[in-house]
């Protein structure tokens, strides 16, 4: 086995081990604060996929008006040392934070076409990584740590299946202009072994849930899952770099390791809560 590839194992051993420990065992206070480190490590990536396509954002305050998102959604009331806020006061910080930022993009401009881009960018933020985090943060108080702990597995299922199946039958790619990688078979892998796992692995973490809509809500979170992971990659692709960064050996940044769940975990938590 070649040393990066036993780089790359050992450091997702790492990462499962830390998330399984602090999804299942964290005080809340903790788990809110590796959330939020997260939440800040994602940004710095974002800012600079952002700089190298050229758009100009202003970093401090777009990052603290995402991180207010988050936990605005996910943490907003406390009870003793539980979480129990699931979205009081979003509206204020979402209103406050677009009129805000938009106004601080005014004196980056020079004069150049990029004026929608930029404040596009500064905003954009909020919506792709504080709402998805906030959403886990809300999750894990409410249904609790099983019901996170399923999305968090089923996505890194999910990944894993559509890799060796790409690996072993992949023939046809699922998005040659953005990922040259994926394809149409390792997809259907995934989609096969992801829905399987949360069908069954669900009848025992959300036993209120009809099987027919976790059938559903298991392929809605594998097609999310890579929707998510295409979306980030068409951002790396645009600013013209491979990862988001080099934090983790062998698996980039923390935006490529979190990419798939930016985008199941919205809907994941607004089917729980309405549904």
């Amino acid at each position: 086995m070649r040393v990066a590839s036993v780089t790359r194992v050992l450091s997702g051993a790492v990462l499962i081990i830390i998330a399984v420990g602090v999804v299942w065992f964290a005080h809340p206070l903790l788990f809110l604060a590796v959330a939020e480190v997260l939440l800040v490590l994602a940004f710095v990536e974002y800012a600079r996929l952002a700089a190298a396509g050229g758009l100009t954002i202003p970093i401090v305050p777009s990052c603290i008006a995402t991180m207010l998102v988050s936990v605005a959604i996910g943490a907003t009331q406390w009870h003793g040392d539980r979480l129990v806020g699931t979205g009081a006061g979003i509206d204020a910080v979402l209103m406050s934070a677009l009129v805000v930022l938009a106004a601080l993009t005014l004196p980056a401009w020079k004069g150049g076409k990029d004026a929608l881009g930029s404040a596009a960018a500064a905003v954009f933020p909020l919506f792709y990584l504080g709402l998805p985090i906030g959403a886990m943060l809300a999750l894990r108080t409410w249904p609790g740590r099983e019901a996170l702990f399923l999305l968090m597995l089923t996505v890194m299922v999910s990944d894993t299946a559509q890799y060796y199946s790409g690996r072993a039958f992949g023939k046809r790619l699922l998005a040659p202009a953005i990922s040259p990688k994926k394809t149409i078979e390792g997809a259907v892998g995934g989609f096969v072994v992801g829905t399987a796992f949360f069908t069954a692995l669900g009848a025992w973490w959300l036993p209120s849930m009809p099987i027919g809509l976790r059938v559903g809500l298991g392929l809605a979170l594998v097609a999310l899952g890579i929707a998510g992971d295409l979306f980030e990659s068409m951002l790396k692709r645009s600013a013209g770099v491979k990862d988001s960064s080099a934090l983790i050996p062998g698996h980039g940044g923390v935006l490529d390791r979190i990419d798939a769940l930016l985008f199941a975990a919205p809907i994941y938590y607004i089917v729980l809560k309405y549904l």
